[in-house]
């Protein structure tokens, strides 16, 4: 189904597609809705909810050749960013729920995520290596300014000295720069921002609950002023939208302070793939068929492909392309001229309780 204007405002998901794992499909039509403090019902303007999530653990761990980091950290299951091409749209399937709206409108809360940390770090099966923080939806999202969970990891992170990598597309970082300011004093913090476009109008309708692209570029410069190692990761790009940004962006980033980037080729994995087509007919309706085209010129004929080294860059000749001009752009920019890995000789763990009463003098 292709929804018509009016859009669901400030939403990257147009609809609720049924789970993968779901044997029956139902559609409720607006019953998302809620009055607002008026009692007003506009289906257009879905509210956010917030679950309590009672994992047991924090640190997940993955086996990907490809990415950056062993174990990562997250807070927040959903993301009420609402980026329309989000790979982790289909986790939420997992819990019974949709990767449309249901992934930006549910989000469940780890509330004892910087407890549940302490007690990994303190455990002598630790053994300290970098943490990303995070690898699949980002930590900075709106409810993190209220809740100041992702700030409390960080606090425990700097605590222990355990490196961190924090990836996010949200100025709010910039509020923990003193943490994150004292994770780089040992060479045990760097954070990447994701810029996915400079066009304001774009973003807006394809990343709807984000910073703006000016205001990340802020944070960048904010972030390296704070002496915190900063880059930029242009992701996704997206082939026929924006893959001709790529050196825009490369240099935005650099006069903002960036001295890394990275890049990462759209990836549309199971529901993601008709998420991001619905989005396309209603924002991009005249662009959709070239776009779509040019998304499975990267993807061997497909429109995504889960193979390990292809799945974060595609293939075939616009893939290289691509490839080549993100990598001129870093050699005139003086991007990733040094590649100085985290380091965990800092890591210490504190005294527990036990330990001071026997040691009172530490």
């Amino acid at each position: 189904m292709t929804r018509k204007e009016p859009h669901i405002h400030g939403r990257g998901s147009q609809s609720r597609p049924a789970g993968r794992f779901e044997r029956f499909d139902y559609d409720g039509g607006d019953d998302f809705a809620q009055p607002d403090d008026a009692g007003v019902v506009d289906p257009n303007r879905p509210p956010t909810e917030f679950l309590r999530d009672n994992s047991r653990s924090i640190i997940a761990r993955n086996d990907s050749p490809d990415v950056g980091f062993d174990a990562s950290i997250n807070p927040y299951r959903g993301c009420e960013h609402g980026c329309v091409y989000c790979f982790a749209r289909p986790t939420h399937e997992f819990l019974g729920l949709s990767a449309g709206l249901d992934f930006e409108t549910k989000i469940f809360v780890k509330h004892d995520a910087p407890a549940l940390l302490r007690a990994a770090l303190q455990s002598p099966s630790w053994n300290p290596q970098v943490l990303g923080v995070s690898g699949v939806t980002d930590p900075y999202q709106p409810v993190e300014r209220r809740l100041g969970l992702t700030r409390g990891c960080l606090e425990v992170l700097a605590e222990f000295g355990n490196p961190a990598v924090v990836i996010t597309k949200n100025h709010l970082v910039t509020r923990d720069a003193d943490l994150l300011g004292s994770l780089a004093g040992s060479n045990a913090a760097r954070v990447f921002v994701s810029i996915t476009t400079l066009d304001a109008a774009l973003a807006r309708t394809m990343e709807p609950r984000t910073s703006s692209p000016a205001r990340r570029l802020d944070a960048i410069a904010a972030l390296t002023a704070a002496g915190v190692p900063t880059g930029v990761l242009v992701a996704p790009v997206i082939p026929g939208l924006t893959d001709h940004e790529v050196p825009g962006i490369i240099a935005a980033a650099a006069r903002a302070g960036a001295t890394r980037a990275g890049y990462v080729m759209l990836r549309l994995p199971h529901g993601v793939k008709s998420i991001f087509a619905e989005w396309l007919a209603v924002h991009q309706p005249e662009r959709r068929e070239k776009i779509l085209s040019r998304m499975r010129a990267v993807r061997d004929g497909k429109l995504y492909d889960a193979r390990f080294g292809d799945r974060l860059r595609g293939s075939g000749i616009f893939a290289r392309q691509i490839a080549e001009m993100f990598a001129l752009a870093c050699r005139r920019h003086g991007m990733n001229s040094s590649a100085e890995p985290l380091s965990t000789a800092a890591f210490r763990r504190p005294p527990g309780p036990q330990r001071d009463l026997f040691n009172p003098g530490g």
